[in-house]
């Protein structure tokens, strides 16, 4: 899959597949935040396949970063599911050949609709088919739906469709069930709508390497965003340092295990200690490394301490916890 930050020429979108080299110009596009990328989600993306293969046409996703709430008020802006790592790779699974991610600024937010279907999607992208949720909106003020752009699709030469909401268990499948599953420590009710157990990846980081000196050292992985869907203490495995996964603990949030009043300066980190760590991988092992953290069970919400005896009393409670978790479902 090809990843554009910013709108690309529309000669760069194109087919990875080799067996569809002399694909027709132009795409078949789907639009939308795709926080996540649930169930929802993924029957898009395979219905825009099945359109794009019917037409002879690359596949494109088109996203925005910050999310178009961030950007008007990150106070109030919904809790984040996934990285834009994480983002990227699950569209990637879903056989997607190109990704565009628009920055989200003031040219953007006060775009009419108008413009961004005629010069955007239609003039840069030569979008030929446009699928879109049933709820989709864009442009300033949000003013753009399926009626304005049925109204265009003929001067533009686009075929449009709207893909209707997906199901799981009776439930609509959606971003914002998924956050509150999350959010609640339901991580079963999150890897149903998810079609996947709920992880995160990125690089390994050093930190403030307290752990160290506690003898329980940890693999951190930065989250960007100040306000991620889950927070607390979990048990988890660690994917892409040994041949099998690691079993683990960790701690996801801003860690104000030992002053409540810094919370690590509002930074959210994934901070894992393994509880089998591989004496081939060393001490230094794990920094640099992109693992893959896929978090089982939720033990409680993150803690104060009074000190650094009481947090060592609360690491130790919190690794027992997760070998009888790992005792109990193996």
């Amino acid at each position: 899959m090809r990843i554009f930050r910013g709108l690309p020429r529309s000669s760069l979108i194109q087919p990875c597949d080799r067996t569809r080299a002399n694909a027709s110009a132009g795409c078949a596009l789907t639009i939308g935040n795709f926080d996540g990328v649930h169930l929802g989600h993924q029957a898009m993306l395979r219905e825009l396949k099945k359109e794009a293969d019917a037409r002879g046409l690359a596949t494109c996703v088109m996203t925005f970063a910050p999310h178009p709430r961030e950007y008007f008020a990150p106070s109030s802006a919904p809790r984040r599911i996934s990285t834009l790592r994480d983002k990227a790779t699950a569209i990637k699974a879903c056989g997607i050949d190109n990704l565009v991610i628009l920055p989200f600024n003031q040219r953007l937010a006060s775009m009419s609709p108008e413009s961004f279907v005629m010069d955007m999607l239609v003039g840069s992208l030569q979008t030929k088919f446009l699928l879109i949720g049933d709820d989709f909106k864009f442009g300033a003020k949000r003013a753009g739906d399926f009626s304005l752009l049925a109204s265009l699709a003929g001067q533009a030469g686009y075929g449009l469709a709207a893909m209707p909401s997906v199901e799981a268990n009776g439930i609509r499948v959606s971003s914002s069930i998924v956050r509150k599953a999350l959010t609640d420590g339901r991580l079963t009710d999150a890897a149903a709508m998810l079609g996947r157990s709920y992880s995160i990846s990125g690089h390994v980081i050093h930190g403030a390497k307290l752990g160290r000196t506690l003898n329980v050292p940890t693999l951190n992985i930065a989250f960007k965003h100040q306000h991620p869907a889950a927070a607390g203490i979990f048990v988890v495995r660690v994917f892409g340092l040994a041949d099998q996964p690691l079993r683990g603990v960790a701690n996801f949030g801003t860690r104000p295990a030992l002053d409540p009043s810094d919370v690590n300066g509002g930074r959210v980190l994934l901070e894992t200690y393994c509880l089998d760590w591989p004496a081939a991988l060393g001490s230094e092992g794990g920094y640099g490394k992109i693992i893959r953290v896929e978090l089982l069970h939720k033990l409680h919400d993150e803690l104060a301490y009074d000190g650094l005896e009481s947090l060592k009393a609360g690491i130790s409670s919190d690794i027992a916890l997760a070998k009888e978790y790992f005792r109990q479902n193996t």
